[in-house]
Parts: C-alpha cells; structure tokens; sequence
C-alpha cells in the first residue's frame, strides 16, 4: 500500500482533492521518506539548536526546578547507558509499562526508552488496581515505572523501578565521561536496528466502539507529527521572547506525550503542572501561566472555554493549541474576542490517527469552527455513511484517513532496516523529500477491532462526520456513534450544543441521547447555568427550536453542576 502525497499530485483543487482517487491530498510539503533510517529520539536531538538552548527544557510550574537542556540530555544520555547495560531488565522491543504522575523525569525516561527501542506503554496513575492489570496485560509489558503512591497499582510480579526512588535517580546520574556543556548525541542501538515502522508507544483508546483498546503507535507517526509541527512553526516569524509552553495534557495521553517531547524538539521551555502543590483544575494552570510568562498553552476544549472565561489577561499568551475533541465554533468565536492578540490552532486527530489537520498560520487560524488543512504528507476520503460512495468537496459524510502519523496493519510493507550507528550529524534539511509508505501493528491483540478499523484498501475510519470545504479546511460535524437515531432521522448533538452555548444564561452543555418509547430516542440536554442565571427548560427548548428543523428539537432539559469530561475534552 502507497501513496502520493502533497504537491503536484494531478487533478488536486484548491482544497487538495483528486477526482482521480477520490480523495482529499495535504497541501503542505511533504515529509521525509519512511526508508529514511531515523528513529523519533534522533530527530528531536537533530531538530535542537546548536548551541542548545540557555533557558530550561523543562520547568516545575509549582516549585519552580528547572531542567537545562544539557542536563536533560546528560540524563537521557546516562539512562541510556543504564538500559543497555542491563541495570534494568529492558531491551530493544520490550515492552515497558509507566504509571506516574505529572513529573521532570518522566521526559527523560521516555526519551531515553525509546532510544533503545523499548515500547513505551503509559496510563492513567488515577485508574484502580483492576484497571492497571488489564491494560497490563493487554500491552505485554515485561517492566513497569512507577512512583511509590501508584506501585501497589501494579500486578504482583511484575518488576517496578519507582521514579522516586534513590535508585533510578542514581541511574539519571552515572557517569559518561563526556563534557555536559554540549552533550554529543544519543547513538542508536548497534545490537539491532530499530526502525521507522517499529512500535514506539502503546495509548490505550476506546476506538469507535467497545471497550478499550491498546493503540500501537510506531515511531514513524511521532516522527511524522514533530516535523510537521516543526515546519508549521517556521511560518511564525521569530519573537524576542523566551517561548515557554505550558502542559495542559496529561502525559499519559497521547497528546500531552507527544507535546511533552515536541517541546523539547523546538527548543522551549516545557512548563510541567506536576502534582507537588500546582493549583489544581483550570485556576492552578493559569495562575501557572501568569507566574511563569508562558507563551502557548495546549489545551482542550473545555480549557480554551474556561480560559475564555476566566478574568485573567495572561498578557504574555502568543498561542494556543487545541485538540483532543471539537472546539465548537461559539467558544472559539469568544475566544478571539476575548484575546485577539492569540492564536488559536485547532487541530483534528486521534490516538488512533495522529494529526490529521492543523492551523499553521494567522489566515488559517482566521476560519473559526474549522480544524485547520489536513497536515503533512496525510490522505483523506469523505464516504457516505450509507452506500460507502466516496464524496467530494463540501459533502458530509465520514472522514477516512491514510498517512504515516496513524496506526495501520498491512503486514507486507517491510521497510529498509536502519545500519548507521549514529545520527548525530543528521539534520531534516539533508533529507531527500517524497511519498511515505505507512505500516503499524493497529490495535494489539485484537484482529477483530483492526478488521473494523480499515476497510479493504486500508482506509482507517475515523468514526468521525465531517466534511472539507473549498479551500481544503476540514469541519468537524460530529462522532458517527453519537448521533441520535429521532424516528427516522440523526440528529448530530454538536449542532446542538453550539445553539446552546450560545445562550449567555448558559455556561455549558451536552446533549445526549433519552430513551423514548415512539421515537426510539429524543434529544436531551445537559445545561450548566451561569452563575445567578434562572433559565428554565422551557427557554431553553425554545432557544434550540426557533434555530432547527423540528426533528432536532431539544424535548427534555436537565441542570446540572457541570459536565463531567476526560483530560481530552470528550464527554
């Protein structure tokens, strides 16, 4: 399975489709070659300055420690050592299991894991023991990091190496021999070649339907979304400022894994909400934020609406980054009211996917209730849920994605292995650019949802409505599966939700599915009043009724105290 992508591909428009294929082309450059023998560590050490960077890589929002990027790299660099000499019992292809807050070292164990090529598989620290086993045993992990509140968490038997703990700080620390003021780049494992399509991570997920799952993500996708993100950002002229993004994303979803490591990749200070006395929820991270000058936050969606809101001015905001799940057009239009000197990029993606779609510039941030164009060197086919039919411009139906930032299962592409010791000298502009194969291990241990996943062309479904318009900016209409079924008609509660948020008396809602006897299901709504507001249920309905086709009407209004969502945003 291959594709070509980017520009010059014959018969695109101006929003990237090919009446030839029948589907929607990325636009911006294209990445390098997936032959390319590059690992993920490699190109964040490649992508830094030299000479590094004089302000800290990572920085404690609430103590205020700091880690300077030589020190960072001469932790890396000693954990390295300490994995391939056996002084823990990991090698290449093994599967380690991290269950820790919030923490400095926890970049640096990733980062250090994956130069060796040991999978890296990190969850929740808030699940219970009954939770943990399973993913632990879904993962396959021969090892797990831990910290001393989580441990007991872990399946008895398993081997733990605890974060905080004298040993592994010792292991942070050994001896290299090598001056630290520049240190020399991390070298690949020469015992064995570790490849773009080898499994880098494992994200736990609930895919488009049923219960979790164990998400193979391969180094190639984290490669493929850094240097995308990498060339976004040379079209922000360069500010005299000290850029420092604050973590809104915990690091054990993929987004905040990701934008852990990235950050480090573009030179920033990667300002750290650990759990040793930040403030907690959305007060603690923007008294954060004005404490320590941050310059981007990456948020979801309930973030960018509590930052909307909140009266904080956080003056020294150039950027924020949204993803994790829709930002409905309302917030974002208040958003830029409220701050028009930031810029708001949306982008569209999932464990699953990787990026699909980002905002790159001033004009694209411009087009409010869109994701962004869909990124770098990524393919996308809209169907029609019904008959299957692929789809062209401006028609919804469900958005299917080929690229080399999502998970896929065709076990006949094999990819040239890498046999240079080192890329130390390595830089991206040395790369010769052109199309990307894409191959992954999908879903672990689970054939049945990877068969669900892909249909026979090896299209990933996104589960996702949506639609490109003419310029090629993707809209999110909403999930498949959460559509309601009214009668004979679906209702999409995105729509919905955007009619009542733009209710002033209205701080929140959510609109879900209620069982009903003749029409199998009504539309009903979660609604959080502003504080002093006395909305009833029947200003709401007729709020709602006045802007939409009478199937769609709200017909049942609940008020709650708030709407309980995931770290992504996602109800």
């Amino acid at each position: 399975m291959s594709s070509t992508h980017g520009h010059g591909h014959g018969g695109s428009s101006g929003a990237g489709y090919c009446a030839t294929t029948k589907s929607f082309v990325s636009l911006r450059p294209p990445l390098p070659a997936a032959e390319v023998p590059l690992t993920f560590p490699a190109l964040v050490l490649s992508l830094l300055p030299s000479p590094l960077p004089t302000q800290p890589a990572l920085l404690d929002a609430a103590t205020g420690e700091a880690i300077s990027y030589p020190a960072f790299l001469s932790q890396v660099r000693a954990l390295v050592g300490a994995l391939r000499s056996r002084l823990v019992p990991l090698g290449r292809g093994d599967v380690a299991f991290v269950l820790a807050p919030a923490r400095l070292d926890v970049p640096v164990l990733h980062l250090a894991l994956l130069a060796v090529g040991v999978v890296v598989s990190p969850a929740n620290p808030a699940l219970t023991a009954g939770e943990v086993s399973r993913l632990v045993s879904l993962s396959g992990a021969s090892v797990a990091f831990a910290v001393s509140s989580t441990a007991a968490k872990l399946p008895a038997g398993l081997p733990t190496v605890l974060l905080d703990s004298t040993h592994f700080r010792s292991l942070l620390h050994l001896h290299n021999g090598r001056d630290e003021k520049e240190p020399a780049p991390l070298e690949l494992d020469s015992t064995g070649v570790v490849c773009q399509s080898a499994t880098a991570t494992i994200h736990y997920s609930s895919g488009t339907t049923g219960p979790v799952k164990a998400v193979a993500v391969p180094h190639r996708s984290l490669i493929a979304q850094a240097l995308g993100f990498h060339a976004l950002h040379l079209h922000v002229k360069s500010r005299k400022v000290k850029e420092r993004t604050l973590m809104g994303a915990p690091m054990f979803h993929a987004m905040g894994f990701f934008f852990a490591l990235n950050g480090l990749a573009r030179g920033l200070t990667t300002v750290v909400m650990t759990d040793t006395g930040t403030g907690t929820g959305l007060r603690g991270m923007l008294g954060a934020a004005e404490r320590w000058e941050v310059t981007e936050i990456m948020a979801s969606p309930p973030v960018v609406l509590g930052i909307t809101k909140h009266p904080r001015r956080l003056t020294s905001l150039l950027r924020v980054i949204c993803g994790g799940a829709p930002l409905p057009g309302s917030v974002a239009e208040q958003f830029r009211r409220r701050f028009p000197h930031v810029d708001l990029c949306v982008g569209y993606g999932s464990t699953e996917t990787g990026g699909i779609s980002l905002m790159s510039n001033q004009e694209e941030c411009s087009r409010v209730g869109s994701a962004g164009r869909i990124y770098h060197n990524v393919e996308v086919r809209i169907v029609d849920i019904v008959t299957g039919e692929p789809l062209s411009v401006g028609q919804k139906g469900e958005l299917c994605v080929r690229g080399p930032s999502i998970m896929t299962g065709d076990p006949t592409n094999i990819f040239l292995q890498c046999t240079s010791p080192s890329l130390g000298s390595f830089r991206c502009t040395e790369i010769t650019y052109g199309s990307i194969f894409y191959v992954g291990a999908g879903y672990v241990g689970d054939n049945e949802a990877n068969a669900a996943a892909f249909d026979s062309e090896g299209w990933l479904r996104t589960g996702d409505f949506c639609y490109i318009d003419e310029d090629g900016f993707v809209f999110i209409v909403d999930r498949l599966k959460e559509f309601i079924k009214y009668k004979a008609y679906q209702v999409a509660p995105a729509e919905l939700e955007l009619i009542l948020q733009s209710l002033p008396e209205i701080a929140d809602a959510a609109v879900m599915p209620y069982p009903h006897e003749e029409a199998g299901e009504i539309p009903m709504a979660l609604v959080v009043r502003r504080p002093g507001s006395k909305v009833t249920e029947a200003q709401v309905m007729e709020h709602v009724a006045k802007q939409v086709a009478p199937y769609k009407k709200v017909r049942k209004v609940v008020f709650v105290d708030s709407i309980p969502k995931s770290p992504a945003g996602k109800i």
